[in-house]
């Protein structure tokens, strides 16, 4: 079996593959096929393509789970105490979506969208009741991700304080363009972390300033609870979020969110 560093999945006709990322000049794609999944093994090919769309680096996935208030600076800015265990709140699978897609967005969900660029991890096999020091063993890799936001669902008044369907609607959950493999990343929260709208830099931090890193946060999920593997976790926002500088995603923004100058997506706001 061949492991991976630029995981990347892109199709040919109508069959989806996973491939090493060779090179790229921004437009093209030149990858190296493999054969098999990232989950069950995978065995490089000599086939090299060259490709003009990538899709989400893994497939599908059982659940998204996603952690709040995890940053520092933004649990100033939010004004709120930091509590005993990292807040979290789950995504359904059909939140999952592409590095490059188009996020459609319901009428009701448009009036206090929300970016909220992540370090975003996907779980390699399954785990329950891991140590804090085994945790990053049982990580596939690490990407970027946006975990998009209708904050008007969010808002208590509308939400009881619970976060997940205000999160939870169609491709609310962009992540790729490429998996960074867990070997090519000795230190999680050693990484630079850039969300754009438009080009804007609106949030800018280091995983550095991390509440729980994600040692922590894979030791808290398992305890007890199986993490399936595929499974994709948020790891929480920086500073800089829309809501608290009062500006909310307009029809064709464009958000951008990249992790250590490797990792991007970049995804156009459509409102249906």
């Amino acid at each position: 079996m061949t492991s991976f560093k630029n995981l990347v999945r892109f199709s040919i006709g109508k069959q989806s593959y996973y491939g090493e990322l060779v090179e790229t000049d921004g437009s093209t794609y030149v990858v190296q096929q493999f054969n098999g999944n990232p989950f069950d093994g995978l065995i490089l090919t000599d086939t090299v393509h060259k490709v003009k769309e990538l899709l989400s680096p893994i497939q599908s996935t059982p659940l998204v789970i996603c952690i709040g208030l995890n940053y520092k600076e933004h649990a100033k800015e939010a004004s709120l105490t930091v509590p005993t265990y990292p807040p979290v709140f789950t995504k359904p699978a059909d939140a999952l979506a592409g590095p490059f897609e188009l996020i459609e967005v319901h009428p009701d969900a448009q009036s206090h969208l929300d970016y909220e660029g992540e370090l975003t991890v996907v779980v390699g096999k399954d785990a329950k009741n891991v140590t804090a020091e085994d945790a990053l063993d049982y990580v596939l890799g690490y990407t970027a991700g946006n975990d998009v936001s209708a904050r008007n669902f969010q808002l208590p008044e509308a939400s009881g304080g619970q976060f997940c369907y205000a999160k939870s609607f169609d491709k609310f959950a962009p992540i790729g363009h490429i998996l960074i493999s867990s070997q090519e990343i000795k230190d999680p929260q050693t990484l630079s972390l850039v969300t754009k709208v438009n080009g804007v830099v609106k949030q800018e931090t280091n995983t550095s300033d991390m509440i729980w890193g994600v040692r922590e946060i894979i030791s808290h999920l398992s305890r007890g609870m199986t993490l399936r593997k595929g499974t994709v976790i948020m790891t929480g926002t920086p500073s800089g979020v829309g809501f608290f500088r009062k500006e909310f995603l307009k029809n064709r923004d464009v958000v951008e969110v990249e992790l250590n100058s490797v990792a991007t997506v970049r995804n156009e706001i459509r409102y249906l």
